[in-house]
C-alpha cells in the first residue's frame, strides 16, 4: 500500500490503495478506500450541484449532511493513519464548501475567484463614480466628529453630528441592499445563461459586472462599518 501526505496525492488521477482510475470522487469506486480531495476542487462539484447561483437552502443542507456522515473521523478510527487524515481533510474542504455556497453573495465571490477574478487584496476600493459626492460629505462629517471629540465639544454639538452620522449610515445601508439586489438579479440572469448554453465571452461579461457589483459592496459596507465604528466611539 502507498502512503504519504495527502497534498502529495491531491493531484493524482488513480486511486492510492489499488490504482484504479479516480476523478475527484471521495472514494475509490473499485476497492471503497477514502481518496484525496483533488487539486483545485470546485465546491459546487464537490456538493454534486451545478455552477449555478440560486442554490435551494434545504438542499444544500441535505448534501452537506450526507457528506458530512460519509466522511466523517468516526467513521475511520479502525483505518490507517492515511485514511484517517484523508477523512479530516475531506470533513474539512466539505464544510468550507458548505460555508461559502449557503450565503449569496460568498457563492458569487467563490464563482469569480474561480475564474481568477477575485484575488485576495487587489479589490479596488475607490468610490464609485455616484457616490462620491456622498462619500466626500461622509467623511467630512466623520472630521468633524473626531475634531469635535479631540477638542471636547458640547453635548449638543456631539449630538448633531452624530446624528448626521447616523443619516449616512442609514443612507449607506439602503445603498448596501440596493447592490444585494442587484447581485440578486445578476446571479439569476447567470443561471439563464448557463441554461441557454451561452458563450464564454458572455459569461465573462456578466462575470466582470458581478465584479463590479462586488467591488461596489465592499467598498459601500467598509463606509457603513466605519460610521458604526466611529458612532460607538463617540
Amino acid at each position: 500500500m502507498t502512503t504519504g501526505t495527502s497534498s502529495a496525492k491531491s493531484s493524482a488521477a488513480a486511486c492510492w490503495s489499488c490504482g484504479a482510475a479516480v476523478s475527484g470522487e471521495q472514494f475509490c469506486a473499485a476497492c471503497g478506500k477514502i481518496q484525496p480531495p483533488a487539486a483545485g476542487a470546485d465546491y459546487f462539484a464537490l456538493m454534486g450541484l451545478p455552477r449555478k447561483l440560486t442554490i435551494d437552502p434545504g438542499e444544500l443542507e441535505t448534501r452537506f449532511h450526507q457528506l458530512s456522515w460519509k466522511l466523517h473521523p468516526d467513521n475511520f478510527v479502525r483505518a490507517s493513519e492515511y485514511e484517517r487524515a484523508l477523512s479530516l481533510e475531506r470533513s474539512s474542504q466539505v464544510n468550507d464548501a458548505f460555508r461559502t455556497l449557503r450565503e449569496p453573495v460568498s457563492r458569487v465571490e467563490y464563482l469569480l475567484a474561480q475564474a481568477g477574478m477575485r484575488r485576495e487584496g487587489q479589490q479596488k476600493q475607490q468610490a464609485p463614480p455616484e457616490l462620491l459626492e456622498e462619500v466626500f460629505e461622509l467623511n467630512e462629517s466623520l472630521d468633524e466628529l473626531r475634531g469635535a471629540q479631540q477638542q471636547g465639544g458640547d453635548a449638543p454639538e456631539m449630538a448633531a453630528l452624530s446624528r448626521r452620522l447616523q443619516t449616512a449610515r442609514v443612507n449607506f445601508e439602503e445603498k448596501l441592499g440596493e447592490v444585494d439586489r442587484e447581485l440578486e438579479r445578476l446571479s439569476a440572469e447567470w443561471d439563464r445563461e448557463l441554461d441557454a448554453g451561452a458563450s464564454e465571452s458572455s459569461q465573462r461579461k456578466l462575470m466582470e459586472r458581478m465584479n463590479g457589483a462586488l467591488n461596489r459592496r465592499s467598498y459601500i459596507r467598509n463606509l457603513v462599518q466605519s460610521v458604526q465604528k466611529e458612532l460607538a466611539e463617540a
